[in-house]
């Protein structure tokens, strides 16, 4: 039984001995220098203005799809086109050709004259989806040939 008093007592002598008693309990002062300085890199950061680029312009607004179909000696110099073309896209098609004759284009029923010296000019929407036949109608003669897709 003095064994347990003993163990007893040096147990409740480490615990009064280990909380320190009357001992100061403020962290040296290398620590808080060291957060403070953290602190401060903390607020630095938070409270710096970001710089930013200025957003690129928008792309100019996209001009007309333009093609040109030239006619010489009874064919098509390169030979026939097949004109490819995204629906809702404006168009300009310039037929030039050695002989006097209207430009039909099918679908669109667009018909310009077209003389030596005076190009045809068609300006449209593609608005119609599908395949369409250019052509000199009054020589019956294919030039080309527009495809516009959706």
């Amino acid at each position: 039984m003095v064994a347990i008093g003993a163990v007893a007592a040096v147990v409740v002598l480490f615990f009064v001995f280990r909380s320190g008693g009357d001992e100061d309990t403020t962290p040296p002062a290398t620590t808080a220098a060291a957060t403070a300085t953290t602190e401060t890199v903390a607020e630095t950061e938070t409270t710096a203005p970001v710089e930013t680029e200025p957003p690129p312009p928008p792309p100019p607004p996209a001009g007309p799809v333009r093609a040109r179909i030239t006619f010489r000696g009874g064919e098509v110099v390169g030979g026939r086109q097949l004109l490819k073309v995204k629906q809702g896209k404006q168009m300009v098609l310039v037929v030039d050709a050695d002989v006097a004759d209207e430009v039909h284009l099918h679908g669109y029923d667009l018909m310009v004259d077209v003389a030596p010296g005076k190009p045809a000019r068609l300006r449209f929407e593609a608005s119609i989806a599908g395949r369409f036949e250019i052509e000199l109608e009054d020589r019956a003669f294919l030039v080309g040939q527009l495809e516009v897709r959706p």
